[in-house]
């Protein structure tokens, strides 16, 4: 009896979750098709029915965890500039159990993104749309005033280079860079930008100015 596509999409679900519970026990390193077979309780003939190799796997795994940032990022519709700026920088932060999960996936995944040339391209276009989603936050903050004057491609690509350097710290020394702390740098950093050349960023109390940090 032949299969439907719904018989076939829904054992695709079933193998994405798979995926991703694998991926969350045991990394990059861990994703094989029998691992994924082993967590379905299928055999690899079944799993190479949906991903004919290692590599067609990792690809679908990186769409999974680019879907799922997606679905858990804030809405950009609402007003712009240096707030919507620093909300779109929490949400890359791993100041979250689940967001730390999350980033450590991503970061485990860049020794097998740079070691094949296809999935570097997908790396490097997702790396794009994110400095092009603060480039717009960027010049909005400067169309009102709450940034200087600056070259907003390089500003968006130093202000990704400095939140995915705080990612990198923080999951590696999570004791040293609580989630507190996290926050605290970024609105140092996100202060600083915001003053004007020459000035302090900090007011004579000693506190940063610029965006508040409330707790999330």
């Amino acid at each position: 009896m032949p299969r439907h596509k719904g018989d076939h999409e829904a054992r695709r679900r079933d193998v994405s979750a798979a995926v991703w519970r694998v991926l969350a026990a045991q990394g990059f390193g861990g994703l094989t098709l029998r691992a994924v077979a082993t967590e379905m309780g299928a055999t690899t003939g079944l799993l190479t029915h949906y991903f004919p190799s290692k590599r067609d796997l990792v690809a679908h795994a990186l769409t999974l965890l680019d879907e799922r940032r997606t679905a858990t990022r804030r809405d950009d519709t609402g007003p712009g500039g240096l707030a919507a700026l620093r909300a779109m920088l929490l949400d890359i932060l791993p100041s979250t159990p689940q967001a730390a999960a999350d980033n450590r996936i991503w970061v485990g995944s860049w020794d097998a993104a740079l070691a094949d040339p296809g999935l570097a391209a997908g790396h490097a276009d997702r790396y794009a749309r994110s400095r092009e989603r603060i480039r717009h936050q960027v010049r909005e903050a400067q169309r009102l005033g709450e940034l200087p004057s600056a070259d907003a491609d390089d500003l968006a690509a130093a202000i990704l280079s400095f939140t995915l350097g705080l990612v990198v710290q923080a999951l590696f020394s999570p004791q040293e860079f609580p989630p507190e702390r996290q926050i605290r740098i970024l609105d140092g950093y996100l202060a600083a930008l915001a003053a004007p050349a020459g000035s302090d960023p900090a007011g004579p109390d000693g506190a940063e100015r610029g965006t508040a940090a409330p707790e999330r």
